[in-house]
C-alpha cells in the first residue's frame, strides 16, 4: 500500500491515526448497511412454505410477499438515488434506514398477510433511499480516485454477500425458532446506522440545489414497478395472461414517456448522456445479467433441494455455504485483482467464470449427488460473480462528478434490483415450459422438474458467455486503470486534510 505523506510535529501522527479509525469505522457501517439491504432480498426464500401455512396464505398472496420488497426497491431507487444529491448525503441515509428499521419490525411482529406485505413494501422504500446515499458516501471516505476504486471493488462485493447471507439467516431461523426472527437483524442494523452515522460518517457536499424532477421521477417509479409486478406474474402463469403482458406493456410506455421528457427537461432526473456512456452501460448490463444469474440460482436450487431432494430448509441453507465461502474470499482478493489486471478484465474474465460454474450447475438431475458437479458449480459461480460485482462497480462509477455520486448509485443498484425481477420471469417462465413438455411426454414430475432447472440455467450460462464476448468488444479500447494495490485489502483511509486534493473527474 502506498505511504501517505504525515503531517509535521508531535500531534500528526495522533491525528491521522484517529483519521484512519474513523474512516474505518465509517466504511463498515456503510458495508454492513449495503450488505442488510440485499439480505431483506433473499431472507424470506427458504421460509416461504413456513410463511404460506402459519399465515395460510395463497399462492398468489405469497408472490406479492417475495416481490413486495424488490418492487419497491427497484422502482424508487432513482428518485432515491437523487435525493441523496438534493437533501445531503448522510441525512438520507439515516432516512432511509429509519424507515427501512420500522417497517422490518411492522412485517416481522404484524399479526397478518396485511402487516407482512405492507412492511416488505415499505422496507423497499427505505432501502431505495439508503443504497445510493451508503454508494456515494464512500466517495466521501475515499476522495482520492485510486483510493476510492479500491474501496468499490470491495463494495462490488458485498451484493452477493448479502443475498447469500439472506438464504442461510432464512433457513436457519425458520428451522430453529421462527421466521419472524429473521427481521430482527435488519432492524438492528438500522439502529446501529440511524445512532452512530453523525460519529463515523461525514455529511459529504453540500446538497445539490436544483429542482427536483418530479413528474420524471412518478413516471419511472411507476415504469419500473408496473413492469416488474407483470414479470413477477409470468413466474406462475403464461406470457399470453393479461396480468402478465397488460402490465408489462403498461411499464415499458410509462419507460418510454419518462426517455421523452428527460430529453426536455432542464434538469433531468437521470441525465440520459449519464447512462449512454459505454463503459457504463456495459458495466450497468453486467451487474444486471450478474445479479439475475445469482437470484436465479438461489430460486432454482432452493426450489430444488426442498421439492425434488425433500430437503430441510435448514439442509437448504447449509447447501449454499460454499458458496457463500467462495464468494467471501473472492471478494476479499478483487481489490488486487482489479489493481493488477484493471476493472474491465476483471468483469469481463468473471462472467466468463460465472458462466463455467452454470453450466456445472446445469447437470443437476433428479438424483444428482451433491458432491460433484452440483458442488463445484456452487464454488465456481461465486468466484466469477464476485468478480462481475466488483469489476463492474469501478467501471461504472468511473469519471463520475462528486455531484452525481446519488445518481450513480441509484443507477447501480437500480440494475442489480431490477436483474433478478426480469430474469427470474423469463428463465422461471422457459424452466416451466420445458417441464410441463416433459410431463406431457411421459417423463416423472422429479425428473421434468430438475430438467427444467437445468434448461433454464445452461441457457443463463449462455447469455454469460455472450455478455463477456460483448463486453469484451464494448470495452476493448478502453481499459480501466490498474491501481496501486498492495497489502492488505480493507480500504485504506484517506490521506491527511493537506494531501493533494482529487482532480475532478469528467462529467458524467
Amino acid at each position: 500500500m502506498p505511504s501517505v505523506a504525515m503531517p509535521s510535529g508531535p500531534s500528526g501522527p495522533s491525528a491521522s491515526s484517529a483519521v484512519v479509525a474513523r474512516t474505518g469505522r465509517g466504511f463498515a457501517l456503510l458495508g454492513a448497511v449495503q450488505v442488510v439491504l440485499i439480505l431483506a432480498i433473499t431472507m424470506l426464500s427458504p421460509a416461504l412454505p413456513a410463511i404460506q401455512r402459519d399465515l395460510g396464505l395463497s399462492g398468489a398472496q405469497l408472490t406479492l410477499v417475495s416481490a413486495a420488497y424488490g418492487l419497491s426497491f427497484s422502482g424508487l431507487l432513482m428518485l432515491g438515488g437523487r435525493l441523496a444529491d438534493l437533501l445531503g448525503r448522510r441525512r438520507a441515509l439515516v432516512a432511509g434506514a429509519a424507515v427501512f428499521g420500522l417497517a422490518s419490525a411492522a412485517a416481522g411482529l404484524g399479526p397478518g398477510f396485511a402487516f407482512l406485505l405492507g412492511g416488505r413494501f415499505v422496507q423497499g422504500v427505505g432501502a431505495a433511499l439508503a443504497a445510493p446515499a451508503a454508494m456515494s458516501l464512500v466517495r466521501s471516505l475515499y476522495p482520492e480516485d485510486a483510493r476510492h476504486a479500491r474501496a468499490l471493488a470491495v463494495w462490488g462485493g458485498l451484493a452477493g454477500f448479502g443475498a447469500t447471507a439472506g438464504m442461510l439467516l432464512s433457513g436457519t431461523v425458520s428451522t430453529w425458532v421462527s421466521w419472524r426472527w429473521a427481521f430482527v437483524v435488519p432492524v438492528v442494523v438500522s439502529l446501529v446506522a440511524v445512532a452512530a452515522a453523525r460519529r463515523v460518517l461525514p455529511s459529504g457536499p453540500d446538497p445539490v440545489r436544483v429542482k427536483l424532477d418530479v413528474p420524471g421521477a412518478v413516471l419511472v417509479t411507476a415504469g419500473l414497478t408496473v413492469m416488474s409486478y407483470g414479470l413477477v406474474q409470468a413466474g406462475e402463469r403464461p406470457w399470453g395472461a393479461g396480468v402478465v403482458w397488460g402490465p408489462v406493456a403498461a411499464g415499458v410506455l410509462l419507460l418510454a414517456a419518462f426517455v421523452v421528457m428527460e430529453l426536455r427537461v432542464a434538469d433531468p432526473l437521470v441525465p440520459l448522456g449519464f447512462l449512454a456512456r459505454r463503459h457504463r452501460a456495459t458495466a450497468l448490463w453486467a451487474v444486471f445479467i450478474g445479479s439475475a444469474g445469482m437470484s436465479t440460482i438461489f430460486f432454482l436450487l432452493s426450489l430444488y433441494f426442498q421439492e425434488v431432494r425433500d430437503a430441510s430448509p435448514l439442509l437448504t441453507s447449509a447447501a449454499f455455504l460454499p458458496f457463500s465461502a467462495a464468494q467471501v474470499v473472492t471478494g476479499m482478493l478483487a481489490g488486487r485483482l482489479i489493481g493488477r489486471f484493471g476493472g474491465r478484465t476483471v468483469m469481463v474474465g468473471g462472467l466468463v467464470v460465472a458462466a463455467g460454474g452454470l453450466v456445472l450447475i446445469g447437470m443437476l438431475g433428479a438424483s444428482s449427488p451433491y458432491a460433484g458437479a452440483m458442488l463445484a458449480g456452487l464454488i465456481v459461480f461465486p468466484v466469477g460473480i464476485a468478480c462481475v460485482f466488483s469489476g463492474s462497480t469501478v467501471v461504472a462509477l468511473e469519471g463520475v462528478e462528486d455531484s452525481r455520486a446519488g445518481l450513480a448509485g441509484g443507477v447501480v443498484n437500480t440494475a442489480m434490483e431490477v436483474g433478478p425481477t426480469v430474469g427470474l420471469a423469463i428463465l422461471v417462465s422457459l424452466a416451466t415450459a420445458h417441464a410441463n413438455d416433459l410431463r406431457s411426454a411421459g417423463e416423472t414430475a422429479a425428473a421434468a422438474t430438475s430438467a427444467g432447472y437445468a434448461f433454464a440455467l445452461l441457457l443463463a450460462a449462455a447469455a454469460f458467455v455472450a455478455s463477456a464476448v460483448v463486453s469484451a468488444l464494448a470495452l476493448r479500447r478502453r481499459r480501466t486503470a490498474a491501481l496501486p494495490l498492495r497489502g492488505a485489502v480493507t480500504p485504506p483511509a484517506p490521506a491527511p486534510a493537506r494531501a493533494t486534493a482529487r482532480t475532478p473527474g469528467a462529467e458524467g
